[in-house]
């Protein structure tokens, strides 16, 4: 028995040793790794701890939004996600393939239906099938399930609450819970949109992404067009900083500078005028087959720009945004007259609008107009090169070089700075006696060249440019600088960024007068070059410029730009104008960009945007209102309530309901009501009532068919 209990004590004696001898090393072995880590390694530890406590991460300010002039928002940041799911999921993986497959193809049903990978209006059938959900899951399904890709795009680009709505989907709502609960998940990030598509594109920019040495993989968002490039810097703001820091578990991010938003850029773009513009300018030029054109228009007052646009004939026939030519350099032609004769006027080189000048061939120039001598009206009236050129020989012909100087001296080459990306400056040459390299130019050269400069060759300007003096004319003499921001905006409030001039004064307001009355004659007058942009309704004045396009370093005699410059209305100008079209021999500025601009005004007008609502002309005259027809009995309301009798109205035309309605001389509102209560899609192009229909009335009705109405004043 004794022996026994010896054994045991040996034993348990035994099992403490071995247990005490394993503690033992282990803390043997800890105290070495502390005094290694501490001691011999402590170099390396330090070095690694301070790398990772010294690294500092860049936090992305939130980009400023840019806004129109109502505060309207032309482009700005929106958080949206991109739905995934995860067909490496555990609780998917976990599934029988054959549960499997049915539940995704419940699935699928409904993705193809909402979210479909195809084009719903494109597709065919064989495009649709291969496409379809059903064949992307079964791709899945089919492979290793630990092969199974784990971010399964569903949906891109959507707004964050849509996730919500996702997560009840069919199969998705079995997984109970969030988080890694469940196999669909969204990915947050910001995007800019531009809630107007491509109106004022090339003026608002575009942004893309841009990887610096600093942030390498990271990409920062930058302008790279319109104002989204120019005021860069406004909009991307100041980014934030953050430090590592230890945690109870691990590092986390400890932001040491918070990021500064950007500013929110109030432009000056007026969303109704810039919808005229782009619509005037787009119907003119596919009516006249116009390669390009480009059209800005601004307030006298202010040189806000209003509306700017530039479209370009695309390969399929139909027009759109293209290259914004406003502020690049082009020979002016004619348009350039005006501006000669109001230094002439400054400069007492002539005196009287009926001053009188011979216009007979000069400098290699005829004047096919009659008479041979004009006077300064009927110099601007007829566009004589010979007659303008004479009048700035009287002051510049000794030196040429002046001339250069003279528009130096009324900020001819200042830089604008509007804010539109791509401004240039004017390009005249200085007619020096000597070229670059110190040899002789004969006056006679010279001389050429003078006359050149003066009626609009022989130089590059800018439409914006052109502009600026058109709107310096009608503004007293005042160039105020055109712009497109009116304000800054931030969290402290409206920075408002006042009105600047280029020059206070470029000429006294008698000399701006006396070229308004020059210009006039263009419009209004017997011989004018843009009689066909009269209208009784708004008084346009403007002056016409006609020029060859160099293509491959040469003239094409095949083509021609054809320019209008001016502004309206005459009495009181408020808004300035400037259209430059490219189209073939054979057209005129006169019917191209000069029915642009009439178009903008006459829209304008009948909106009320110049001096109130179009009034009615008094019944003393004894004019009656042309009432379009309308739906019901409206016509005769406002025939009533205005107190004048009908003098004439488009009777109103009863047709089968199978049949498509004439609606030709009816309201917007009434044609549309009609036309869709046969089942059609209406399209709607131009402004007033209903002149044209491209379906005949009295066809057979198909429903969903569309149907284009064309209004007009």
């Amino acid at each position: 028995m004794a022996s026994a209990k010896k054994g045991n004590k040996r034993r348990i004696f035994n099992r403490y040793g071995v247990i005490t001898s394993f503690f033992l090393l282990m803390a043997i072995g800890i105290i070495w790794n502390m005094f290694r880590t501490t001691v011999v390694e402590a170099s390396a530890w330090n070095e690694r701890a301070e790398k990772q406590l010294s690294r500092i991460d860049t936090i992305a300010p939130e980009r400023g939004s840019i806004l129109a002039a109502n505060g309207n928002i032309l482009a700005c940041n929106v958080k949206v996600c991109d739905i995934k799911i995860d067909m490496r999921h555990n609780k998917i993986k976990a599934m029988p393939k054959d549960k499997l497959i049915a539940k995704l193809d419940s699935l699928a049903d409904t993705l193809d239906r909402r979210y479909p990978r195809f084009d719903p209006e494109k597709a065919d059938a064989a495009t649709r099938k291969a496409k379809s959900w059903h064949v992307r899951f079964m791709e899945e399904v089919e492979k290793d399930p630990d092969k199974r890709t784990r971010s399964l795009t569903i949906a891109r680009h959507r707004p964050l609450e849509e996730f919500d709505s996702a997560r009840k989907l069919v199969f998705v709502r079995d997984f109970k819970g969030a988080g890694f609960r469940c196999p669909l998940y969204k990915e947050e990030h910001s995007r800019r949109i531009y809630p107007y598509g491509k109106m004022a594109n090339r003026s608002i920019g575009r942004v893309h992404e841009v990887v610096t040495e600093k942030t390498k993989h990271k990409g920062e968002i930058h302008g790279y067009s319109g104002l989204e490039k120019d005021l860069d810097s406004l909009l991307y703001g100041k980014p934030g900083y953050a430090k590592q820091v230890p945690l109870t578990k691990g590092y986390g991010n400890w932001i040491t500078t918070p990021p500064t938003p950007g500013y929110d850029l109030l432009t000056t773009i007026d969303i109704d005028l810039q919808d005229i513009v782009e619509e005037s300018l787009q119907d003119i030029c596919s009516d006249t087959n116009c390669e390009w054109g480009t059209a800005i228009l601004m307030e006298v007052a202010t040189g806000e720009i209003k509306a700017l646009s530039s479209i370009e004939r695309m390969d399929d026939g139909s027009y759109g945004e293209a290259l914004n030519r406003a502020v690049l350099p082009y020979e002016p032609g004619s348009v350039i007259k005006p501006i000669s004769m109001m230094i002439a006027f400054e400069d007492g080189l002539v005196s009287s609008v009926n001053q009188t000048i011979d216009c007979s061939p000069f400098q290699r120039t005829n004047d096919p107009h009659a008479p041979t001598v004009k006077n300064m009206k009927q110099v601007i009236e007829m566009s004589s090169n010979t007659g303008i050129a004479r009048v700035i020989f009287r002051g510049y012909a000794n030196d040429p070089a002046k001339y250069y100087d003279r528009l130096a001296s009324i900020g001819f080459f200042d830089r604008i700075n509007s804010g539109i990306a791509g401004e240039q400056k004017p390009q005249v040459r200085r007619l020096e006696p000597t070229n670059s390299k110190g040899q002789p130019i004969t006056l006679t050269s010279r001389h050429l060249d003078l006359a050149r400069q003066a009626y609009g060759y022989n130089t590059m300007v800018p439409p914006l440019y052109t502009l600026a003096f058109y709107n310096a004319i009608a503004n007293h003499g005042k160039l105020v600088r055109p712009h497109l921001v009116r304000a800054l905006r931030s969290e402290k409030g409206d920075s408002i960024i006042p009105i600047s001039y280029i020059r206070d004064q470029i000429c006294s307001p008698e000399t701006a007068e006396k070229v308004k009355q020059c210009i006039h004659e263009v419009v209004w007058g017997e011989h004018g070059t843009a009689r066909l942009v009269r209208d009784d309704r708004v008084k346009i004045v403007g002056k016409t410029g006609t020029a060859f396009p160099v293509e491959k370093g040469q003239y094409n005699a095949a083509k021609r730009r054809f320019a209008f410059a001016g502004f309206f209305p005459y009495e009181v100008p408020k808004y300035s104008c400037m259209v430059l079209v490219q189209g073939m021999a054979g057209l005129s500025a006169n019917r191209t960009s000069g029915q642009v601009m009439k178009q903008i005004a006459l829209k304008m007008h009948a909106r009320g945007m110049l001096s109130g609502t179009p009034k009615l002309k008094s019944s003393a005259s004894g004019e009656r209102p042309t009432i379009a027809a309308s739906f019901g009995n409206d016509s005769e309301k406002i025939a009533n309530s205005l107190g004048h009798p009908i003098k004439k109205m488009t009777p109103k035309k009863e047709y089968p309901s199978g049949k498509v309605p004439d609606v030709t001389g009816y309201d917007l509102r009434s044609a549309v009501n009609m036309l869709e209560s046969r089942g059609l899609n209406v399209a709607v192009e131009g402004a007033g009532r209903v002149m044209r229909q491209s379906i005949p009335a009295g066809s057979k009705a198909v429903r969903g068919q569309k149907i284009l109405i064309t209004l007009a004043i």
